[in-house]
C-alpha cells in the first residue's frame, strides 16, 4: 500500500532525508525483532547465526546479480560499486562456518528469503526499485552492520573482520561516512520526478518489511538460548 504523509509532517530538504525519515521507524522494527535482540545479547546458537549468514547470501546474490546488469544504466549505474560487493565475503564466511566450501552450494533459503530475493530480481526491469533495495542493504551494512560485526565476533570468538564475520568488514571502504555522504548525494541527484520518488520510498519500506519477515522465520527456527546466569 502506498505511504502517505500527514499535513503535520514537514517536508525534508532533500530526497535522501525524506527516504531516511519515512523509513526509519521500520528500521527500528527490524532491529527490534526477537531474533536480532537475542543475537545482540549472545543468545543465538552458532547454528542460528550461520542461518542468518545463509539468508544474507541469497539476498546479496540476487542484489549483486541484478547490479551486474545495471552498471550501464544511467540511473542505477552510478550506485553500483565493486567496493560494496558482499557475496565473496559471505561465501568465505559460510565455508568457514560450515566446514568447507562444498557445503555452501547445498544451502536453501527460508521462504521469506526466497520471496525477498525474487522481489529484488524483479527490479532488473526497474532501476528505481533496484536502487531502493541497494540503499536499504548497503547503507545499513555501512552503519549499524559494523557494530553487529563487532558484537558477533565477541560472541562466537571470531577474529574481528576475519572468517565468520567478513561480511561486516569493508576492506575497500576504510571511511564509511564519506562514502555514505557521496551515496546520499547521488540519491538527491537522481532524475526522479515526485511520483517516482514516492515509488522508491515505498519499495524501501517494502524491503524493510521483507527483511523483518526473515528475522521472524529465523527466530522461529532458532529460538534464543537462556540468558547467562
Amino acid at each position: 500500500m502506498p505511504t502517505t504523509r500527514t499535513p503535520a509532517e514537514a517536508e525534508p530538504r532533500t530526497f535522501s532525508q525524506a527516504l531516511r525519515e519515512r523509513s526509519w521507524h521500520l528500521h527500528d522494527v527490524a532491529n527490534g525483532a526477537d531474533y536480532i535482540n537475542a543475537l545482540m545479547e549472545g543468545r543465538i546458537s552458532r547454528a542460528g547465526y550461520t542461518a542468518l549468514v545463509t539468508q544474507h547470501l541469497f539476498v546479496y546474490e540476487a542484489l549483486e546479480s541484478v547490479g551486474a546488469g545495471m552498471r550501464d544504466d544511467p540511473i542505477a549505474g552510478p550506485f553500483v560499486s565493486d567496493e560494496l560487493e558482499r557475496v565473496p565475503s559471505l561465501r568465505r564466511d559460510l565455508a568457514f562456518l560450515l566446514g568447507g566450501a562444498d557445503a555452501v552450494d547445498d544451502l536453501e533459503p527460508l521462504p521469506a528469503t526466497r520471496h525477498y530475493a525474487d522481489r529484488i530480481r524483479e527490479t532488473a526491469q526497474w532501476p528505481g526499485g533496484f536502487v531502493a533495495h541497494h540503499y536499504t542493504r548497503y547503507l545499513g551494512d555501512l552503519s549499524g552492520g559494523l557494530a553487529v560485526g563487532t558484537l558477533v565476533s565477541r560472541t562466537y570468538g571470531f577474529e574481528l573482520g576475519g572468517d565468520g564475520v567478513r561480511f561486516y568488514h569493508f576492506e575497500q571502504i576504510p571511511k564509511p561516512r564519506p562514502f555514505k555522504d557521496a551515496y546520499r548525494a547521488r540519491l538527491d541527484a537522481a532524475p526522479w520526478n515526485p511520483d517516482e520518488r514516492e515509488r522508491v520510498i515505498d519499495e524501501v519500506i517494502a524491503a524493510y518489511g521483507m527483511n523483518t519477515e526473515i528475522f521472524t522465520e529465523l527466530g522461529a527456527a532458532h529460538p534464543s538460548l537462556p540468558a547467562a546466569g
